[in-house]
């Protein structure tokens, strides 16, 4: 019996369906280009800033009632002072936010920041973050990715890979199962690690890029973020994935592209904190 293969002929992948899906993909991505804020990198994004400042109010306020949250004490203060600093200093480009910080009791080494500049610091990271600059660089790196619309983004992309991985299924269709199998199985390969989590990691690395230039302007010292990592790294104990396989860029890369960085921010830190010159 001759051997199943993948071509043009009767009962092969259907490539003119494909081709349809691929162009109808293209033209989504290039009708809905915007420009990213501090990096003026182009990205894909459908949702208007209104929209996603909704869902990030919606998202936090679900959050907030599932979760105890601090009120008061020294670290609730911190974090609403360091919140209000760096949020003036993204004033330029902030597109309407309606800044929140709230303090959420928990051993999660974790923050986060939700369209809309609805931000949360939970407590396990407190004692990683050591200093207020590494908890500015924590925020700074968690507004950074609100700012960027990385969540409208993301949504924005994965869009585009159903429009695509249905094309793939629809001219796989015509072949025998196993072959389909296998097909779907090489565009979900493909697409995890070729595309979704180097997506991933391209947004860490984006976010701390403008994490640094926001605790620059806020007066917060960028040297303490690679520092910080550091101190991630030993927090984790190794355990983190090879890159390739993680959604996060490995701390050794964040290190190194901190360092890259640290003369820009070295540079916004004297111009705008020249009582703190050192």
């Amino acid at each position: 019996m001759p051997r199943q293969s993948i071509n043009r002929r009767g009962g092969g992948f259907r490539w003119k369906i494909m081709l349809v899906f691929a162009i109808g993909a293209a033209a989504y991505y290039f009708a809905n280009q915007k420009s990213v804020p501090f990096t003026g990198r182009t990205q894909l994004r459908t949702m208007k800033p209104a929209q996603e400042m909704q869902l990030g109010l919606q998202s936090y306020q679900q959050i907030l009632r599932d979760s105890r949250v601090q009120n008061q004490g020294p670290i609730v203060d911190k974090v609403r002072e360091i919140g209000a600093n760096i949020a003036r200093a993204a004033k330029n480009e902030d597109p309407g936010f309606k800044w929140a910080f709230n303090v959420i009791d928990s051993k999660q080494v974790n923050a986060f920041a939700l369209p809309g500049g609805y931000t949360a610091v939970y407590t396990g990271i407190i004692p990683v973050a050591a200093n207020e600059n590494g908890l500015a660089a924590i925020m700074g790196h968690e507004i950074g990715h609100a700012l960027a619309h990385h969540g409208a983004e993301r949504m924005a992309q994965q869009n585009m890979q159903r429009i695509v991985g249905t094309g793939v299924a629809m001219g796989a269709g015509g072949m025998d199962v196993g072959a389909q199998r296998t097909v779907m199985g090489v565009f979900g390969g493909v697409s995890k690690y070729g595309f979704a989590l180097p997506f991933s990691r391209s947004h860490e690395s984006e976010a701390d890029y403008i994490g640094l230039i926001l605790m620059a302007r806020a007066c917060y010292d960028p040297r303490e973020a690679p520092r910080l990592w550091e101190r991630m790294k030993k927090a984790s104990g190794g355990s983190a994935p090879p890159e390739f396989q993680s959604t996060h860029p490995s701390p050794e890369t964040r290190i190194s592209d901190f360092n890259t960085n640290m003369p820009m921010a070295i540079e916004i830190y004297n111009q705008h904190c020249p009582a703190k010159i050192q």
